[in-house]
């Protein structure tokens, strides 16, 4: 089968997704099971599947979004739980202390916090925490869906600690020895140099992704319906961008991989909100959006939106905070690999091994090591820390199980998919799996274009897979050797497959699915990947023409 045939039947099932989710607005509990089946008969009909290997790479979905699952239980225990304990509106009248101002608001939760916790956690962990938060600070539901999945993009490439870098590029080592230079005579110097580009095309979108979320905040969520108003905030998202950037791209050139992201976000957040109370590039003007009752109904979903204006403090803001504090110390003393708790924690599996006697199709559950574990066990702390009463815990576990019914149906179907598309690799056709048959054909069509279109296979293998790391394990070798053929510097490249798979967060499918759910949207994912999606190509665009004008003035590179 040629390789164009191969491309038709593996874009099928990302096709019947898009359309039954975006164009038919069905929930992705009925579109992804469809979108599975196609994928199931694809994989017969071009791969040669047979059914019990495909029976056991969708079981190893199964475990795997079991999971990511556990991530969104916790997330939303958490939200429920500070809702119920006071703590939530404590955070709500703390943050009208540093600004009443929507936009404010935005880049402060919205980006720079979510970049923190992108740099220590990753895996979907910043929207679980951020949306809800601006949620509760009174935010509709869809704006603090689409508000977080888009901001988790800059830092995404350094995210969990260097992962989608250092594990991500993994089956390189061998080809980056074998071509070892002066530049980078070990694979650790290659994932430097790799960080180094990456810094390169995101800064631009630390300033620009913000200030055009801005504009769509106010656009679509506000009662002018004016992209203007939160293009005003443009000195602030500048601001913004440079107290982040310094410390992100600093660390990466001087450092490595491991923590631009994590002290981007920490040192950026610390001195935001030091100026923003001293009013520095602060709106001189303050927006908020229209009173609840004046919404679109589309704006909302099951968890219900604050009413309120004024808040008030049931305790102090370190009190109210505490949670996420710890939540954040967890998360960095758990990942970094000099310390001894992370090897104890992943130590800890309930491992699936062989899946139905093939090998290789395997599975485990880190279930101390998930972020989801620590929301849990944080929730839990919660409880003593805010004095609450039995009957406000109750509450807040009712409403956190009852909210898991409709992700649990998506995300299993959507990861069971997923585990097809790899899976798909070892096949008796002896042909390319799923993914590298479309980025093949992508990459025959393009050709002497392909630095423009580079990042963008990166955000395919992002939005099929929902990691970074995961679609440069799939797509790295792949770019690599493209760079080779086109006689491009490959250093540059394979850096803008990592700038795609951090954009392609914004649009893949089971990031959405696990931001609907934590904000009360399950069922209305198909709306969320619409609003994504224009700013999603934004940053292919302009990231692409960052890399073609990169490897212009550096045509002699590695």
């Amino acid at each position: 089968m040629s390789i164009g045939m191969l491309a038709l039947l593996a874009v099928i099932p990302i096709a019947v997704a898009l359309v039954l989710m975006v164009g038919l607005r069905w929930p992705a509990t009925r579109a992804m099971p469809m979108a599975w089946l196609a994928c199931v008969i694809c994989g017969v009909q071009g791969w040669g599947l047979e059914a019990k290997y495909l029976a056991a790479l969708s079981l190893q979905g199964v475990v795997v979004a079991i999971g990511v699952l556990i991530i969104v239980f916790g997330a939303i225990l958490i939200l429920y739980t500070l809702e119920e304990s006071g703590g939530m509106e404590t955070i709500q009248y703390g943050m009208q202390n540093v600004s009443r101002d929507r936009r404010v608001q935005t880049i402060i939760i919205g980006f720079i916090f979510a970049a923190f916790i992108e740099g220590a956690a990753g895996f979907g962990t910043p929207a679980a925490l951020a949306a809800p938060l601006l949620l509760g600070l009174g935010f509709p539901a869809m704006a603090a869906a689409v508000l977080c999945l888009v901001f988790n993009s800059v830092p995404v490439t350094f995210g969990a600690v260097g992962t989608p870098v250092i594990v991500g590029f993994s089956f390189l080592k061998t080809p980056v020895t074998e071509a070892a230079n002066a530049a980078f005579p070990t694979y650790e110097a290659f994932c430097k140099v790799i960080g180094e580009w990456s810094t390169i095309m995101h800064a631009p979108m630390a300033f620009i992704i913000t200030t055009f979320m801005l504009g769509m905040l106010t656009r679509y969520f506000g009662p002018e319906k004016s992209w203007a108003i939160g293009f005003r905030a443009w000195k602030y998202c500048l601001f913004c961008a440079v107290v982040f950037l310094i410390p992100y791209i600093a660390c990466a050139w001087l450092l490595g991989p491991e923590f631009p992201s994590m002290l981007g976000g920490l040192i950026g957040l610390g001195i935001i909100v030091w100026a923003t109370k001293k009013g520095f590039c602060v709106p001189k003007d303050t927006w908020n959006f229209a009173p609840v009752s004046q919404w679109d109904a589309s704006w909302t979903g099951t968890a219900p939106a604050s009413t309120k204006t004024e808040f008030q403090a049931h305790m102090s803001q370190f009190q109210a905070w505490l949670p996420y504090v710890i939540i954040c110390v967890l998360l960095v003393i758990s990942r970094i690999p000099q310390l001894p708790l992370k090897g104890w924690l992943t130590a800890q599996k309930l491992a699936f091994v062989d899946i139905l006697g093939f090998k290789g199709v395997s599975a485990s559950i880190d279930y101390l090591y998930l972020p989801g574990t620590f929301f849990i066990v944080v929730a839990l702390l919660t409880i003593g820390l805010h004095k609450m009463p039995g009957t406000a815990v109750k509450d807040a576990w009712a409403k956190s199980l009852k909210a898991m019914k409709g992700p649990t149906i998506a995300l299993i179907f959507a990861v069971a998919l997923v585990s097809i598309f790899r899976g798909s690799a070892t096949n008796p056709a002896g042909v390319p799996s799923m993914p590298l048959a479309l980025a093949n054909f992508v990459g025959d069509v393009a050709g002497g274009i392909w630095p423009l279109l580079a990042n963008f296979v990166g955000g395919l293998g992002a939005f099929i897979t929902g990691s970074c790391t995961v679609s440069d394990l799939m797509f790295g070798e792949f770019q690599w050797s493209m760079a080779a053929n086109l006689g491009l510097p490959r250093q540059i490249i394979v850096a803008a497959q990592c700038v795609g798979g951090a954009m392609g967060n914004m649009i893949c499918v089971h990031n959405i699915v696990a931001a609907c759910a934590v904000v009360g949207l399950s069922g209305r994912e198909g709306e969320v990947l619409k609003k994504t999606f224009m700013p999603f190509v934004l940053y292919g665009i302009i990231t692409g023409v960052i890399c073609w004008i990169l490897i212009g003035a550096n045509p002699t590179a590695f």
